[in-house]
């Protein structure tokens, strides 16, 4: 009876234990790619540790933590949405910048190298874009047309994507001619020699600063914040540049 009893409180306290090294991440649709080199590093580095990933746009992530989804880390496309949480008072520690990512053009039957003027041309009918009340990315196509003049010229041919992998998908299926999308995804294997792209220089926006945070649980995580120091720390500084983040 008293072995029984014990071999039940270990079983209890091992599971207890793998339960706190499965890390829970929101992150940006963006870094589907980059993540999912950082992800297999990581896990291979610390056997214990399971990351499980939900990709999303950066605002319905936010909802998602809101209203009470439990994630313990959150990776956003910008620096924005990761404050409203903290304003929310449902974070831990600070904000922090992880990677600074850029916005480009990208079409896979026009060419895009005359860069924003490209889309005078008759031939291109829709403009891809994701959705700038919760896509970072999408924000920064709205605001760059508006500052050079051209929202309103264009604004009836916007089709806007869910996510900027929903409006990176629409570009490379032909849904739509051409689409603002991240230079991460222009850059991923499934799209790379697949099309044309071209970087949006950076003074055209506000900077992309994409920033993660610490999700507030009843008890805090000691695997989780390992896994943000590690995302902020200088051994993912490779992937983030193969991708095309800056730092």
């Amino acid at each position: 009876m008293r072995k029984g009893s014990l071999l039940i409180i270990f079983m209890l306290i091992s599971i207890t234990i793998c339960a706190q090294n499965v890390i829970k991440v929101a992150a940006a649709a963006n870094l589907r790619n980059v993540f999912s080199e950082i992800k297999t590093n990581y896990e291979k580095e610390n056997p214990t540790v399971k990351i499980d990933v939900t990709f999303g746009s950066s605002g319905s992530l936010v909802q998602q933590i809101l209203n009470g989804a439990a994630y313990d880390f959150f990776m956003a496309a910008d620096k924005n949405f990761p404050l409203k949480l903290e304003t929310k008072g449902v974070t831990y520690g600070k904000v922090s910048t992880y990677a600074y990512g850029k916005l480009v053009l990208w079409s896979s039957t026009i060419d895009v190298n005359k860069g924003i003027d490209v889309l005078k041309e008759s031939a291109v009918k829709r403009i891809g874009i994701a959705k700038p009340e919760t896509a970072p990315y999408g924000d920064r196509a709205v605001e760059l047309l508006k500052k050079q003049g051209l929202f309103e010229q264009f604004k009836t041919k916007i089709v806007y994507g869910d996510n900027i992998s929903a409006t990176a998908q629409y570009a490379f299926t032909g849904n739509v001619e051409v689409g603002f999308i991240a230079l991460s995804l222009a850059m991923a294997p499934e799209m790379a020699g697949k099309g044309k792209y071209y970087v949006i220089p950076q003074d055209m926006y506000t900077p992309i600063e994409q920033a993660c945070v610490l999700i507030k649980k009843s008890t805090r995580s000691v695997a989780t914040e390992k896994f943000m120091k590690y995302v902020l720390g200088h051994s993912c500084d490779a992937l983030w540049k193969k991708y095309g983040y800056s730092k």
